[in-house]
């Protein structure tokens, strides 16, 4: 939302290993799901590398990586999940460790344990691809653990697929292979953004017994479902503290309710449904099926984009949002169907919300207002989406519902507080998650 800045099949031989990645472009998407137990514990939208200031463009040679995240579903054995999406270079992986995470980049003794890929530690994962590891025993994970994944690049591995801001936690740079380090001292640089860790999984001990598959109905209602949110930078959590975004806030609220039900994040700031941005990555419409319905064990999306759609074009253009043409409601509308049924296609529920709000903001003008009305009407009364909230209310001042209420703005007028992503996440009705 920010103006001014804002895994195709490839056969990979590991020495005797031959391993499967899959690939996948940005018109199609293969899941990478394989063993049905498996939920997805923590993700982020994975974009192309940009020029602000980050590790995205310069990418690793002889370091180590540590990256720090906060699963939301605990389980006796993790996965981590790595993406090539937009390399430049065949990403070679030289090892990686995962950890209890202690404070900063320190981990907990005696809790690091190597991670393998069919058994081998070095991986290899093509341009546009993206791997999934083997299952690795971590025990002791719950809903809120810190998690530590050290990845090592021995090689140069060019411009890094990553996800920029909103890190709950830090990544971590180290000279050498320093995946077993537990103080933390060699990582003396740190980045708010994540590299090429695109997902974790997790595998509760009752469902890891062998000969007891599961059908993806019967995986729902004993991990009683996963819930993606998926949007901009509202999603994302720009402007709040690090945790406190509305998904996990919304978590915190299923919990608290006896219904302790993950809520992923797959924001990413300055995103739009219709176009892409070197800054703020792919369309919406393209990144949906990679970021929501290909994640293992998802059962609800909560979708809120769209106003750096109608709003992009009423600013000067800049490298982060070029292409920006006049957009309509009706394309606008017509994208959000589009969601609605490639999720329907593949048995997600998606829950439509209202875009928040933004007079004062850079982007308002009376056009984007119009196209903000149109469709904010759309989404309430259409009956579409399987479900609504209805932001755009929960949000506003009471004496001009076009802008957000005082307390819950914080400070430019497009994306809310602390106190506004609680407003947020109170509104959501939970019994249609």
């Amino acid at each position: 939302m920010r103006v001014a800045r804002s895994w195709c099949g490839s056969i990979v031989a590991l020495g005797s290993v031959v391993l499967m990645v899959v690939a996948q472009s940005s018109h199609a998407s293969v899941p990478i799901e394989q063993e049905p137990a498996w939920r997805a514990a923590w993700l982020t939208a994975m974009q192309q590398p940009n020029a602000n200031p980050n590790w995205s463009q310069q990418g690793f040679v002889g370091q180590s990586v540590r990256q720090v995240v906060r699963v939301a579903a605990g389980g006796a054995k993790i996965r981590i999940r790595l993406s090539n999406q937009y390399g430049d270079r065949t990403l070679k992986l030289a090892g990686a460790s995962v950890a209890k995470a202690a404070v900063g980049a320190a981990t907990e003794d005696g809790s690091a344990r190597t991670v393998r890929f069919r058994g081998a530690e070095a991986v290899s994962v093509p341009v546009g691809g993206k791997v999934a590891s083997d299952a690795v025993a971590l025990t002791g994970l719950s809903s809120g653990s810190r998690v530590a994944v050290t990845l090592y690049f021995a090689e140069a591995t060019g411009p890094a697929t990553f996800h920029e801001y909103g890190a709950i936690g830090a990544s971590y740079r180290a000279v050498g292979d320093q995946r077993a380090e537990t103080s933390g001292t060699p990582y003396r640089e740190s980045s708010g953004s994540w590299y090429f860790l695109a997902g974790i999984d997790t595998i509760a001990a009752a469902q890891d017994r062998p000969g007891r598959p599961r059908s993806h109905a019967s995986r729902a209602r004993l991990d009683q479902g996963l819930v993606i949110a998926f949007g901009d930078s509202v999603t994302n959590g720009y402007r709040t503290t690090p945790g406190l975004r509305y998904p996990d806030l919304l978590s915190a609220r299923l919990a608290a309710a006896g219904r302790p039900m993950p809520v992923l994040n797959a924001g990413l700031g300055g995103n739009r449904l219709l176009a892409d941005s070197a800054c703020s990555g792919e369309r919406g419409l393209n990144r949906f099926q990679r970021d929501v319905l290909d994640q293992p064990g998802v059962t609800t999306a909560i979708a809120l984009i769209g106003i750096n759609d109608l709003g992009y074009p009423e600013v000067p253009a800049n490298s982060c949002t070029v292409p920006n043409p006049p957009i309509t409601a009706e394309q606008l509308i017509a994208g959000y169907r589009t969601l609605i049924r490639e999720a329907h296609a593949r048995g997600v529920r998606l829950v439509g919300v209202t875009m928040p709000p933004f007079r004062g903001a850079e982007v308002h003008t009376a056009r984007s207002e119009g196209i903000w009305v149109a469709v904010n009407a759309w989404i309430r009364d259409s009956g579409e989406y399987d479900g609504v909230v209805d932001f755009a209310v929960a949000l506003a001042d009471p004496a001009d519902p076009t802008r957000l209420a005082a307390q819950y703005d914080s400070g430019d007028h497009l994306h809310p507080n602390e106190a506004g992503y609680r407003a947020m996440a109170d509104a959501v009705d939970l019994a249609m998650l």
